[in-house]
Formats: structure tokens, C-alpha cells, sequence
């Protein structure tokens, strides 16, 4: 009985020490993420990996910026659908303008003034 249980924790061991060293590395990355040491091994990470590409022209390391695209049709769809949008109302639009700008401002700004003129009376 007792080579039993001795057989059968010997050979889960290799399961309790692979949770308990995962369960460490868990929590030693999530205290060294926010370490100034991290934020420099991820920028000469990201240096490193653009070196290889530039020099030997190894392109799979480098991000496709269209990615996303593939990842997400369905945002995209709609993302271009609203930049058409607002790239027709754009051509429809007319730039700003001042008041005094227009054809019929001294018509209406006479109309202003008699209607002020109108209410300084009562």
C-alpha cells in the first residue's frame, strides 16, 4: 500500500512542480512588466529585431501594418464605409464663413437693427 501512494505521488510531481514554477513566472512577470529594467529589455528586443531584418532583409520579423485588416473584416468594412463617408461630405462642404460674407447679410442686418431699434422704444 504505502509503494502505491509513494508510486503515485512520484510520478504527479512533475505536475505540481510545472503549476507551482508557472504560477512563479506568472507572478514574477507581472511585478517586473512595470520595472525600468523591462521596458529596456523590450526596446533592444524590438532593436535586435530590426537590425536582422534591415541587415539580411528578413522581413517575416517585421509587423504587416494591414494586418489587423485580415484579423477583423468586419471592422474594417465598416471603417472604410465611414471613411468614404466623411470623405464625400468633405467634398460637399464648403469652408467656414463669416456672416458678413454672405449676399444677404445687410438685408438682414438692417432687419436686426430696426427690430433693436423696435424694442429700445418700449
Amino acid at each position: 500500500m504505502l509503494e502505491m501512494l509513494q508510486e503515485l505521488a512520484t510520478e504527479r510531481l512533475w505536475i505540481y512542480t510545472s503549476i507551482g514554477g508557472s504560477l512563479v513566472g506568472a507572478a514574477f512577470l507581472f511585478w517586473f512588466k512595470d520595472t525600468k529594467m523591462s521596458t529596456w529589455a523590450v526596446s533592444k528586443f524590438d532593436n535586435t529585431l530590426e537590425l536582422l531584418a534591415k541587415r539580411w532583409g528578413w522581413t517575416w520579423l517585421q509587423n504587416d501594418p494591414d494586418a489587423w485588416r485580415k484579423r477583423y473584416p468586419r471592422i474594417t468594412q465598416k471603417i472604410d464605409e465611414l471613411e468614404s463617408r466623411i470623405e464625400k461630405l468633405e467634398m460637399d462642404s464648403h469652408p467656414s464663413r463669416e456672416l458678413e460674407e454672405f449676399d444677404v447679410w445687410p438685408d438682414f442686418e438692417a432687419r436686426i437693427k430696426k427690430l433693436e431699434g423696435k424694442l429700445k422704444k418700449k
